[in-house]
């Protein structure tokens, strides 16, 4: 429904987005290297290997033998750094790449790291509860970056973004309504769509999780639902001197 291309909301609390920009990289390392052979065509090898497959981890399939590398639970966190074709990649990372920063200024480095993670598995663990028969792997960062665009949500309602609506139309709305656009979108996927393509409840449950957890993982001294749509920190007026 919409592709976020650039916030003006300066960093407050980290001089960089160190996690930020690794994630991203990684993603397309993986992508080129491992998935589209570089390193040799291991596409669907490790799409059954590394992909979330809710059969697998309820335990009602298993893996033909010689994928069953890792142990099923392993999966909840593997499966979000592959992705299904460029598209999916790019926006994956077009997501990462505008919130992202932000995100980690709120929690620092470590802390955004673990909430990444966090919110890849919550996000794939709400998909294996949808759906605990299917043996369609699921890949991914969209669980992930859900939970980030719900931190964002929750940190900067009222940043104004550059987005392309409908894919085509670049406007400047404000973060609140076009994040409130994308999980109606979800929602509305979930109760009407017959698009089985895509793990709707994973986006649901990544941005729950990530709504939750920014508020219990953000640094001190970070506000919530930041009124100033200017994105520039608050200081604070100087003091007169008295006489």
């Amino acid at each position: 429904m919409f592709l976020p291309i650039a916030d003006a909301n300066p960093l407050e609390h980290v001089r960089h987005a160190y996690v930020t920009w690794a994630l991203l990289a990684l993603n397309l390392f993986v992508f080129l290297a491992l998935q589209h052979g570089a390193f040799g065509t291991v596409s669907e090898a490790g799409t059954l290997t590394f992909g979330t497959i809710p059969a697998v981890v309820t335990g009602e399939a298993v893996l033909p033998e010689g994928y069953a590398r890792i142990p099923a639970p392993f999966s909840l966190v593997t499966y979000m750094f592959l992705h299904g074709g460029w598209l999916h990649l790019i926006g994956n990372m077009a997501f990462l790449f505008v919130f992202g920063d932000n995100v980690e200024d709120a929690l620092g480095h470590v802390r955004f790291l673990a909430f990444y993670l966090l919110c890849g598995a919550l996000a794939a663990s709400a998909h294996v509860l949808a759906n605990p028969a299917s043996e369609a792997p699921l890949v991914g960062a969209s669980g992930a970056v859900a939970g980030v665009i719900a931190a964002y949500l929750v940190l900067h309602p009222n940043i104004r973004l550059w987005a392309l609506v409908l894919m085509k139309i670049p406007l400047r709305v404000p973060a609140y309504w076009a994040i409130g656009a994308w999980f109606t979108l979800q929602i509305w996927q979930i109760l009407v769509s017959d698009d089985h393509d895509t793990a709707w409840w994973a986006h649901v449950g990544g941005f729950l999780a990530g709504a939750l957890l920014v508020t219990v993982m953000r640094q001190r001294g970070v506000a919530l639902l930041d009124p100033d749509p200017s994105g520039v920190p608050s200081r604070p007026a100087p003091r007169k001197n008295e006489p």
